[in-house]
């Protein structure tokens, strides 16, 4: 570490980071490995340099960008954990990614076009997250994108590019970005050349100016050299602003020409002609990545001892072929190249005769006529993977159709008999990520594999589908969709029918019946649930509100539409003494579960919501049971069933059978953080606080989003007696939802029992001002209480607790090592009876 920076060096601590290892240096400071012995992890620790940091305004745009970067969650995106400053260092504590960046990848051999367009697609999906939360990158090149041994990319550096700005007019807040070109002749910045012309030139940016700059860095993957070069910098932007690119077939003559028409666009000077955005320039990467592999596959397989098979065979394959889409016409001039032209090239690689590539063309031909009919021979298809839709519309609210119409296909196809559906919650791991359906395939162990993609604009829907046999690398059928929205419920109805007819299960017009069976005909009601569907998968008060919105909209429009009374009581279920009065929650939880059972009383989720206000607001342990086996014995799979039975048995003291159901949901979904969180309380619940830690690391490792995890990883530190920890986790948890009066409660106890009683007053004063927070337990203030030593009013706040039905009561009264100081008070042991629970004993 440098004298200027740190006075001191390897092994020495940084705040609570201790210094491991030197990783690099550069212009944008030095890079440590680092360990951070809180949460138990590495981190990449950046030191920030002085003749930046130097200047408060400029620091206060940093930190303000980077908290912006540090809310992305993205598979692609280095996360920032944390900044920081001591004295006068400021530093950021970001993932740590064992890899190499870009540079050192390509310092060491060319890439096939291949890797460059997987690479390029990877970083062009990190960018896109970061374009839809209103985060322009600034500065991306090949030094700030990282390649892990695996091969999986992560974009680095989000937000330091604001930091570099010179100070803007304080009479002008919004003033361009200016760029400092002056330097020594002959040295070439390698950041001025990956700018924008707009950015060279000191104009305002948005999201098109790093469309240009990944362009550069595909044209560098391609052709080994930049496309804009100069003497000096100043030359470099001369040539950006006013002179076009050496053409890539220059640098390689077998270049697809779909490949060069990208780079050529992205490139353009003008942000009005480039890609307006990212998701476009993905959609073509991604078709001409779909095309290059079935060129690779049909290359492996043209030899002269397999060319008769090729004959027969190869009508199938080459349907997969397809044209990238079109823009406009004069583009689709330049582009147009179709899969008889890709055939007759592989012909020529491998020294095959025009005859046999005259028959190939036939057998394409041959192949649209014979589309997809299957053999006898073949195994019928028995297991599918329907991944999460993209979006491609410039519009981050059609997300709740692209995710609803995959999650609708789900539910449907999981009701046919014979066929293996991959959960949902499995299945949308895959969301953001360029995912090759054979990859895909092979991970989740599935014959096939749909995939789609959605473009809206305005009432207008594109819905594109893939279904893919990933077991003979090929496709079964594919279709477009163009639409009005009001159609959606049509189209959704329609690809699930066709997958289950080229599935080939031979459907019996009950098996029909099922396909649509809890469903709705009204194409309105059908949008108002998919936009439940979306807003309550973020759990969160705010999302469970939403969710409520929209399920009784749907309701109103159909009121026999059973999976909205199932959404509707899922939410009401979890609104139960966190965001809801139990006495209203509850009995709105039972109406809907019930409602939705009367019509259709197959519904697994419906049987969970019975059983958790059975459990949880009736006090009924019996019937909760009886309600969580039928849940189970409908649908073994459903991770959530499991997962909120282990929380019951758990409470019925039944810790070793709890532990069991907990890992059968983690067994189901190990993707899932939710999970996490499940067999983490039962951990915590029996006392197992550092097993209970390390369950809820990996739920944190999963999503760092995630607040609940971090609620009973607090917990857990605390009742191990970590308190620093613990109070970090909390504070944590309340970034991530403010709004939930358990988060509060958390805190305020940690720094009551740590000594600082004025903060815990001022939590406790803010739990009880009404316009603050729109629901609190009284079990919170209760928890408060206790860590104050004031036993007295904790007494009170429990007993209102129990006369208003606290599902928190309930959950936490026979474990909570924060009510220790109660327990041999008659008072509250009357309560235990009362509740019913039993108390488990350390």
């Amino acid at each position: 570490m440098s004298e200027e920076q740190s006075p001191s060096g390897i092994g020495a601590q940084l705040g609570h980071y201790r210094i491991v290892s030197l990783l690099g240096a550069g212009g944008m400071g030095e890079v440590y490995l680092a360990e951070d012995p809180r949460l138990g992890r590495k981190v990449a620790l950046k030191l920030l340099p002085k003749h930046f940091t130097g200047d408060a305004d400029r620091v206060r745009r940093f930190q303000r960008e980077a908290r912006a970067a540090s809310a992305l969650n993205h598979p692609n995106i280095v996360t920032i954990f944390d900044i920081g400053q001591v004295e006068s260092t400021h530093f950021l504590a970001t993932e740590y990614i064992e890899g190499e960046t870009l540079r050192e990848r390509l310092s060491r051999s060319m890439l096939s076009t291949a890797e460059a367009v997987d690479l390029a697609i990877q970083t062009g999906s990190a960018l896109s997250a970061a374009h839809d939360a209103g985060i322009v990158h600034r500065d991306l090149k090949p030094e700030n994108i990282m390649v892990r041994r695996d091969g999986y990319v992560k974009v680095l550096d989000f937000g330091l590019a604001k930091l570099t700005e010179k100070p803007q007019d304080p009479t002008t807040s919004d003033a361009p970005t200016r760029v400092n070109s002056d330097t020594n002749p002959g040295v070439v910045l390698g950041t001025v050349a990956y700018m924008s012309p707009e950015q060279a030139r000191g104009l305002a940016l948005d999201s098109r100016s790093d469309i240009f700059s990944l362009g550069v860095v595909l044209y560098e993957l391609i052709a080994g050299s930049l496309p804009f070069s100069g003497a000096t910098s100043s030359d470099v932007i001369s040539s950006i602003i006013g002179k076009d690119p050496p053409p890539l077939a220059r640098y390689s003559p077998d270049l697809p020409p779909e490949l060069q028409w990208i780079v050529s666009k992205a490139l353009r000077k003008q942000c009005d002609d480039r890609y307006q955005t990212i998701k476009e320039m993905l959609s073509d990467l991604r078709e001409l990545q779909e095309q290059i592999q079935l060129k690779s596959r049909m290359e492996r397989s043209l030899s002269p001892e397999s060319a008769g098979q090729i004959v027969t065979t190869g009508s199938q394959e080459t349907v997969a072929t397809s044209q990238v889409s079109m823009r406009n016409s004069n583009e689709a001039q330049i582009r147009t190249t179709s899969s008889a032209e890709y055939l007759i090239t592989g012909v020529k690689q491998h020294k095959l005769s025009a005859i046999i590539a005259l028959v190939l063309i036939i057998a394409a031909a041959i192949g649209i006529v014979l589309f997809l009919r299957p053999t006898n021979t073949e195994a019928a298809v028995d297991s599918i993977a329907v991944l999460p839709f993209e979006n491609n519309s410039n519009d981050t609210e059609a997300e709740y159709i692209s995710d609803g119409i995959a999650e609708s296909i789900i539910n449907s196809l999981t009701r046919l008999p014979n066929i293996k559906v991959i959960p949902r919650s499995i299945a949308f791991r895959y969301r953001d990520r360029a995912a090759d359906p054979q990859k895909v395939g092979e991970e989740l162990r599935v014959s096939a594999v749909l995939t789609g993609r959605i473009v809206r604009r305005g009432d207008n829907l594109n819905v594109s589908v893939e279904l893919d046999d990933v077991r003979h690398g090929k496709q079964l059928w594919g279709e477009q969709y163009s639409r009005k929205l009001a159609d959606l419920l049509a189209v959704q109805s329609e690809i699930s029918n066709e997958i289950s007819q080229r599935l080939r299960s031979h459907l019996s017009g009950e098996d029909r019946k099922q396909l649509t069976k809890a469903s709705t005909k009204n194409p309105e009601a059908y949008q108002l649930y998919l936009k439940g569907n979306y807003y309550t998968s973020k759990y969160t008060i705010e999302g469970f509100r939403k969710g409520v919105d929209y399920y009784k909209q749907a309701i109103a429009l159909d009121p026999n539409y059973a999976l909205a009374y199932d959404g509707l009581a899922y939410n009401y279920s979890n609104a139960i003494d966190w965001a809801m009065v139990p006495s209203d929650a509850g009995p709105k939880t039972k109406e809907a579960a019930r409602k939705a059972l009367e019509i259709d009383e197959t519904l697994s989720n419906a049987h969970v919501s019975l059983a958790i206000v059975a459990g949880w607001y009736d006090w009924d342990p019996a019937t909760a049971e009886k309600e969580f086996k039928r849940a189970i014995e409908l649908n073994p799979k459903e991770a959530r069933a499991h997962g909120f039975y282990s929380w019951q048995l758990a409470v019925m003291g039944r810790v070793d059978q709890a532990i069991e159901e907990a890992d059968r949901a983690v067994q189901l979904d190990p993707s899932s953080p939710e999970n996490y969180a499940f067999r983490g309380f039962v951990f915590l619940y029996a006392h197992r606080y550092e097993q209970a830690i390390e369950q809820l690391r990996k739920g944190v490792e999963m999503d760092a989003d995630f607040w609940m995890n971090f609620e009973y990883l607090g917990r857990s530190y605390e009742a191990a007696g970590r308190l620093v920890e613990a109070i970090e986790t909390y504070q944590r948890a309340l970034q991530l939802e403010n709004g939930n009066g358990e988060n509060w409660a958390n805190l305020g106890h940690a720094y009551a029992v740590t000594g600082r009683k004025a903060e815990a007053q001022k939590i406790i004063d803010h739990l009880k001002d009404p316009t603050a927070l729109s629901y609190v337990s009284h079990y919170n203030l209760a928890v408060i209480y206790a860590g104050l030593r004031d036993k007295e009013q904790a007494l009170v706040w429990l007993e209102r607790s129990y006369a208003n039905r606290s599902c928190l009561l309930v959950l936490y009264i026979g474990s909570d090592p924060r009510l220790d100081s109660l327990r041999s008070d008659p008072r509250f042991q009357s309560l235990l009876k009362l509740v019913g629970v039993e108390e488990l004993k350390n």
